[in-house]
């Protein structure tokens, strides 16, 4: 593990240079991004030697001031989840040094580049930490690295309230963790990995729930999601593509490897991990077809695709308590795949949000319109990205939804509660797809095509260099996984060898029709390129007309005469009451004459609102209670120390 520990050691320089050189700013972005890109490129090579020679682990251990040792593992499942760690992360770095143009804010900018470097590496220690001391660690800072990222504009008080938020989750999710692992040691009295198997079946069930639920903090599983809408629209856009397409899947991770270390094929573990990806995932998709905000939009959509990713674990779980092998192979290789895929996707419709962002200086969707025009390829490859998210072939999200589509079938023949869980799996699938190909069809017709609704859309222009290049690397990556995803699918096949008895299935009549797949796709992508010739020839030196569009009869039309991203989502949003509360907003109409008229309405987040009820009030009312403790008397307040040492003195 020589080159991993090299390549982070690489990206932390990448870290640092920016804080030695920030007042020579496009020196500092420059120098930096070509670091961290070199220690990514270098990071990549161990990861893929792993997979390439069927998951042999790399191993190394290093004693830490005669403390603890920190020990690392790189088996077949870390190697995977580095992929897009060391790929998403550089190309972020890229984005940043046209979207971070600020010349006066370069040593905040400098604290920024230092701080996604911490990130990068620590997110590469969890994925390949070996012990509970390394692991928390790696854990701890990486939750902190990303906190001091999303207040990046901590002068903006949303922003401030966000971080609170997400590091109140952060670390309610790392008690959580802290207690499995205070659970497992009191039972081994070892913190290594591998004597996790050795506890009691009885405490088994418990250490899981306890995981997956403090992993499922940072993944963002319902109702543990409340955090994501806020921070990612605070961080800069860049961030968000790292936290949204591939922090989150740390607590992923998390969940595999927990189950992997466990070694109990229980069928609980599965209905657990299906349930909550049932419901995680039409939940999420359901909140960011009722949003009009562009970032929160593609925050909800993050839950959405946790919850995809839950259902093909769930599935595999279940196959591997089942000892049905191809429904746990395809499982647990659909939601590997899907992992990678969402890295891709959604990082790019994150970079085009920020695009968006920085260019018509709005997030909202009602006052865009119109940027086909004037951000060409910022509107193309997000319409790339919204289909590839929306699962339609012939691009990458296709490949894994369908994945989890084919092990949810293998599950029809079996008896009652598998039987029942995997029609459910399959129907599920189906509602998260149709909405969300809803969802993106709102975001892209309304902010991309029409006309522009504010003076800030119609100004707008084309993203810098370095933004429009990311976003194009991106879209390729979507195409070219959906047409030829073989080698792809394979490394998913690879990634999964560790997860036993699921890795050591034959899947040589599914890469059969997978070739069938990409050979339609290949086919249906040439026809398009075909007809768009045709198209291009007939028109050529051919005077083309342009006229205003049919506005109905309207003789004067106006903008606010298209629909609206409330509009478009009402009816569809209606279905799902009372799961998706709606608070609404209406003047009326009261004079004969009436003058301005308001109608507002805004979709709430259930588990939000019910958390801020029955949680938050309550406490707050508590603390209320006990506001008569803080009077500013500085004596009272030394005695409350004294006493407090005195108890705990007495207590031990």
């Amino acid at each position: 593990m020589d080159t991993f520990f090299l390549s982070l050691a690489v990206i932390l320089c990448g870290g640092v240079l920016p804080l030695l050189v920030h007042r020579q700013f496009t020196v500092m972005k420059a120098g930096s991004c070509v670091v961290v890109a070199a220690g990514c490129l270098l990071g990549l090579f161990p990861a893929l030697s792993v997979l390439l020679q069927q998951g042999v682990a790399a191993r190394v251990s290093l004693p830490w001031l005669h403390i603890f040792t920190l020990s690392f593992q790189m088996d077949s499942i870390s190697a995977f989840f580095l992929l897009p760690i060391f790929i998403i992360s550089p190309l972020a770095m890229f984005y940043s040094f046209h979207y971070m143009e600020k010349k006066e804010q370069s040593f905040r900018t400098a604290i920024n580049y230092f701080f996604n470097a911490i990130l990068i590496v620590s997110m590469a220690l969890v994925a390949c930490a070996d012990n509970i001391p390394t692991f928390a660690l790696a854990w701890e800072i990486m939750s902190v690295s990303s906190y001091f990222l999303v207040v990046h504009d901590f002068q903006n008080k949303e922003t401030r309230q966000a971080g609170y938020l997400y590091f109140i989750f952060a670390q309610g999710g790392a008690m959580l963790l802290f207690a499995a692992f205070a659970l497992i040691y009191s039972y081994t009295g070892d913190f290594a990995f591998a004597g996790f198997a050795a506890i009691p079946d009885s405490a088994k069930l418990v250490v899981f729930i306890l995981a997956f639920l403090g992993f499922g903090s940072k993944a963002g599983i319902f109702p543990l999601h409340i955090w994501l809408p806020y921070a990612h629209p605070a961080a800069p856009s860049h961030i968000s593509a790292i936290m949204s397409g591939v922090m989150i899947k740390m607590g992923i991770y998390g969940i595999i490897r927990i189950y992997a270390l466990l070694g109990v094929p229980s069928m609980v573990f599965g209905q657990i991990v299906l349930i909550v990806g049932m419901a995680t995932g039409v939940l999420g998709v359901v909140c960011a077809l009722g949003n009009q905000d562009v970032k929160k939009l593609l925050a909800y959509s993050s839950v959405e695709n946790i919850g995809i990713i839950l259902i093909g674990l769930g599935v595999g779980m279940i196959g591997v308590a089942t000892k049905t092998e191809a429904m746990a192979f395809f499982g647990f290789a659909g939601a590997f795949m899907h992992v990678l895929n969402h890295s891709i996707f959604k990082s790019l419709l994150f970079m085009g949000a920020g695009a968006v962002l920085h260019k018509a200086k709005t997030r909202s969707i009602d006052q865009l319109g119109g940027l086909m025009k004037r951000m060409p390829v910022t509107g193309r490859t997000f319409l790339v990205g919204s289909l590839a998210i929306s699962g339609l072939p012939p691009f990458s999200g296709f490949i894994g939804e369908f994945l989890i589509y084919y092990g949810s079938f293998q599950g029809i023949h079996l008896q009652r509660t598998a039987f029942i869980l995997s029609a459910l799996a399959i129907i599920s699938l189906a509602v998260i797809g149709g909405l969300a190909t809803a969802c993106f069809t709102k975001l892209v017709g309304l902010a991309f095509l029409g006309e522009p609704r504010t003076e800030k859309a119609a100004q707008a222009g084309e993203a810098g260099l370095s933004m429009k290049l990311t976003m194009i690397l991106l879209a390729l990556a979507c195409l070219l996984i959906g047409v030829l995803p073989e080698p792809f699918v394979r490394l998913a096949f690879r990634g999964i060898t560790d997860l036993q008895p699921a890795g050591a299935y034959n899947p040589a009549a599914f890469i059969e029709l997978l070739r069938n797949i990409s050979k339609t796709a290949a086919f249906f992508i040439a026809l398009f390129l075909l007809v768009s010739l045709l198209r291009k020839g007939l028109y050529w030196r051919k005077e083309v007309g342009a006229g205003p569009t049919w506005g109905c009869g309207f003789t004067r039309p106006t903008v606010r005469m298209q629909y609206t991203g409330t509009s478009y989502a009402a009816s569809m949003i209606d279905f799902y009451r009372p799961f998706v509360p709606v608070k609404t907003f209406y003047t009326g109409i009261r004079k004969i004459f009436p003058g301005q008229t308001i109608y507002y309405t805004e979709v709430l987040d259930i588990a939000e609102n019910k958390i801020h009820e029955m949680i938050i009030k309550p406490f707050f009312h508590l603390l209320q209670m006990l506001r008569w403790i803080q009077h500013g008397n500085i004596h009272l307040y030394i005695a409350y120390i004294v006493a407090a040492i005195i108890v705990m003195l007495l207590l031990l």
